[in-house]
C-alpha cells in the first residue's frame, strides 16, 4: 500500500429524486441510502464510506433541497442538508441531464456559495434519447470559480462513476484514515433497518401517503444467526393506518415481506420482523415529535 494515505469528506447534495441516493450507494458499492422514484425519500445525512488502496472518501447523502415546503419537516431537511456543506473538502452537485429549475438554482446557489472544490455530476444520462441534446444543456449550466469538473453519469448502471471517483480523488487531503477500512457507514444497524421498511412503504404507497408517516425501531434483538426486528410505522391520521395496512393486512405484510428480504441482504443472517401501525398525529410538524423520531437538523 502506497504510504501517502488520502482520506476527506464529499457532501453530495442537488434537489429532490435526481438520484443522489444511488449515486451513493454505486460510490460505496453497497445500499446504504434508500431510493425510491419519489421525492423526499431520503430524509437523513447518511455518511458512506469508500476505501481503495491509499484514499478514503466519506460521502455524506443528504435531503433534497427544495423550496416551498411549508411543513417543519420540510424546513428540517432543508437544514439538514445545508448543515452538510460545512467541514467537508468538496461538494457533488447532482443534476438530472437536460433538466434545470428553481430547486437545482437553489441547491447551485447553496454550493457555489460554500467556496469549496465543485463538481457537477450530471446524472441519468441513460434516460437521454437523444446524446446531441446534452452538450446545448451542458454548455448551459452556470458557471462558478469553484467548479472543478462537469460529469455526465448514470449512478444506476455505473457508466461514469468512477470517473468522478478519480476527480474527487486529487483534492482530498493527505491524512490518516479516520474509519477502519472495512466500515461502511457510520449509521446503526437499527437505522438501516428503519429505513429498509420505509423504503418499501414510499415504493409502493399512493403518491401523498409516504410523506405522513416515518418508522421507529422498537425492538433489535441480535442472536449469532437471527435478527429479530420490531418496527413502529407511525402516521398522521387514523384513516391512513387503514391505508397501509391494506385489505385483510395484505399491504402491511407484502411491505414486511420485501423490508424483510432487504434487510437479510444488508446484514446477511436470517431476520424475523414484526410490523405495527400506529397514530402519533401531526408529528411531521412537531419539532419535539421529529426529534423523537430522529430528524435533527
Amino acid at each position: 500500500m502506497n504510504s501517502v494515505t488520502r482520506c476527506g469528506t464529499v457532501a453530495i447534495i442537488g434537489r429532490p429524486n435526481v438520484g443522489k441516493s444511488t449515486l451513493l450507494n454505486r460510490l460505496v458499492g453497497q445500499k446504504l441510502s434508500i431510493t425510491a422514484h419519489k421525492p423526499q425519500t431520503t430524509r437523513h445525512r447518511i455518511l458512506g464510506i469508500r476505501t481503495e488502496d491509499s484514499i478514503q472518501t466519506i460521502f455524506v447523502d443528504t435531503p433534497g433541497i427544495h423550496l416551498h415546503g411549508k411543513r417543519v419537516l420540510n424546513q428540517v431537511l432543508n437544514k439538514t442538508a445545508a448543515s452538510a456543506l460545512f467541514d467537508v473538502d468538496a461538494v457533488v452537485l447532482v443534476l438530472q441531464a437536460l433538466v434545470w429549475n428553481e430547486h437545482d438554482q437553489r441547491a447551485f446557489d447553496l454550493a457555489a456559495n460554500a467556496a469549496l472544490p465543485l463538481y457537477l455530476a450530471v446524472n441519468k444520462i441513460d434516460q437521454v434519447e437523444r446524446r446531441d441534446a446534452l452538450l446545448p444543456y451542458l454548455s448551459q449550466l452556470p458557471v462558478a470559480e469553484t467548479i472543478e469538473a462537469v460529469i455526465p453519469l448514470s449512478a444506476r448502471n455505473g457508466n461514469g462513476v468512477e470517473s468522478l471517483q478519480t476527480a474527487l480523488n486529487h483534492v482530498l487531503p493527505e491524512q490518516p484514515f479516520i474509519y477502519d477500512e472495512d466500515e461502511l457507514t457510520d449509521r446503526s444497524s437499527r437505522f438501516l433497518a428503519a429505513e429498509s421498511v420505509r423504503e418499501q412503504l414510499t415504493r409502493f404507497l399512493s403518491e401523498e401517503l409516504p410523506y405522513a408517516l416515518s418508522v421507529e425501531i422498537e425492538e433489535f434483538e441480535e442472536t449469532p444467526n437471527l435478527l429479530r426486528i420490531g418496527a413502529v410505522i407511525w402516521v398522521e391520521r387514523p384513516s391512513q393506518k387503514g391505508i397501509v395496512i391494506g385489505q385483510q393486512g395484505s399491504r402491511l405484510k407484502e411491505t414486511g415481506t420485501r423490508a424483510r428480504r432487504s434487510m437479510e441482504t444488508l446484514f446477511g443472517r436470517k431476520v424475523f420482523l414484526q410490523l405495527w401501525v400506529r397514530v402519533k398525529e401531526g408529528w411531521a410538524d412537531d419539532e419535539r415529535a421529529l426529534r423523537s423520531l430522529g430528524y435533527d437538523s
